[in-house]
């Protein structure tokens, strides 16, 4: 049966981040990821996780300037300092929380894309240094492409391109995040896209298309998808990404039978 792990960083958002941990709880879940938690000390993040009982597995390292409308710096030339510093903050809040797993958001291409090679490299080279410094801390790292409809220009938009960073980088503890959302709308084909990518996925999100909300609110048939990921024999979190239509407890009556 799916894992399946609440994203507070978009769950409960009538609550304050650090309230949520104990109302996913409440709300049945078990395991919860989170996107940035950097606002708030790495001790407490973790204080509240434990307190209300439930395990953080996912969250993203630091991705640049948010607020200026960056999505990410892994791709970007000379950038490689301020990286390397994002990838040693991450791990401090991931050991603080032993949270087994980290995101690196890959980022935005320059507009020209002049220099397609050298960004391919750069993103390369800053996987295999993340995933090595994760490795030696006993963590996972996974890169997931995102969807150019939501995000014009994000650099990696496809599970090829995907797996190609990871093979050039060849690290065995670098894996895909596969969003559903963001598949959905690039590629498509979900089952088989799954079921081929299964060896190489290390965790997987969820959102209804197009809308980004909860699974029954879109065009994705959830019932079969999770049914055909839990028979493939995905064993891995799938975090709960969306934005809630309305009040999100209501909304997951789609879950009960995963949460219970």
């Amino acid at each position: 049966m799916p894992k399946l792990a609440a994203n507070v960083s978009m769950l409960f958002p009538q609550l304050e981040f650090l309230d949520r941990f104990a109302a996913a709880a409440r709300a049945g879940f078990r395991f919860v990821e989170y996107q940035f938690p950097y606002a708030w000390p790495a001790q407490e993040v973790a204080r509240r996780a434990r307190e209300a009982g439930v395990q953080a597995v996912l969250h993203n390292l630091p991705a640049g300037d948010l607020a200026g409308g960056e999505r990410g710096i892994a791709c970007l030339p000379g950038r490689e300092s301020e990286f390397r510093d994002a990838v040693e903050r991450a791990i401090e809040y991931a050991q603080a929380a032993a949270c087994p797993s980290l995101n690196c958001l890959a980022g935005l291409a320059p507009q020209d894309r002049e220099h397609f090679e050298t960004l391919v490299e750069t993103l390369v080279r800053n996987v295999r240094y993340a995933a090595r410094r994760l490795g030696a801390a006993g963590l996972k790292l996974m890169i997931e492409p995102i969807n150019t409809r939501s995000v014009p220009g994000f650099f990696l938009s496809g599970s090829r391109q995907a797996i190609e960073v990871l093979d050039a980088a060849g690290e065995d503890n670098a894996f895909l995040q596969y969003d559903i959302f963001h598949m959905q709308i690039m590629e498509g084909d979900l089952a088989r896209s799954i079921e081929r990518l299964l060896p190489r996925i290390g965790h997987m999100q969820l959102a209804d298309v197009p809308g980004r909300h909860e699974p029954g609110s879109g065009e994705v048939n959830f019932g079969y998808l999770l049914a055909h990921i839990d028979a493939v024999g995905y064993a891995g979190w799938i975090g709960c990404e969306y934005n809630p239509k309305g009040d999100t407890v209501e909304g997951l009556k789609w879950a009960r039978a995963y949460l219970s």
